[in-house]
């Protein structure tokens, strides 16, 4: 796996052995970032189950000021974080996402949401995004929301602007209701 474009292009990301993480596909990332296109430069990016770290990092390649980075173990998303010299740009924080976000909502928003919750856990992070993530939006930010295409996530307070599916990966782009 290897970051696709901007100022870290071609750096290798690294995905321990015996980690239960599912990084997202360079496929898919890639998609990802060219819906997103210039909303990037600049942004302030959440990464929610952050696994490797993947889509933050990739974020702050093109240009994003910062991340924060949550999940349940940030060792993985750490490794890369660390390696890639990213420590000033990137808040790694070690905590369960959906509480985190519960918890934080409203204390800062984020240009960029990505959520990429373990497939399994849809139904039961579903209730705690539909309720806090809209407040973790800045004015015309985005959420980006990967899940298992079999059982997707959706959620209804927020606006779908975009449904891509990529084999059994699929990604809804979300901005706030009008």
């Amino acid at each position: 796996m290897r970051i696709i474009a901007g100022e870290l292009r071609g750096q290798r990301l690294v995905v321990p052995k015996g980690w239960k993480v599912r990084p997202t596909s360079d496929r898919v990332r890639e998609a990802v970032f060219s819906v997103l296109g210039e909303q990037v430069e600049g942004a302030c990016v959440l990464d929610l189950y952050c696994g490797t770290g993947a889509l933050a990092i990739e974020a702050l390649s093109r240009g994003a000021a910062s991340a924060t980075l949550v999940d349940r173990d940030t060792r993985p998303a750490l490794g890369n974080v660390e390696r890639l010299g990213l420590r000033e740009r990137a808040e790694l924080v070690r905590a369960d996402a959906a509480r985190w976000l519960e918890g934080a909502a409203g204390e800062q928003a984020f240009d960029l949401v990505f959520v990429d919750a373990p497939y399994r856990l849809a139904d039961r992070v579903g209730p705690t995004l539909e309720t806090h993530l809209p407040a973790a939006l800045a004015g015309g930010g985005r959420a980006i929301v990967e899940s298992a295409a079999r059982r997707p996530l959706r959620l209804g307070s927020l606006q779908p602007l975009r449904e891509r599916r990529y084999g059994g990966t699929d990604i809804v782009v979300y901005g706030a209701l009008a």
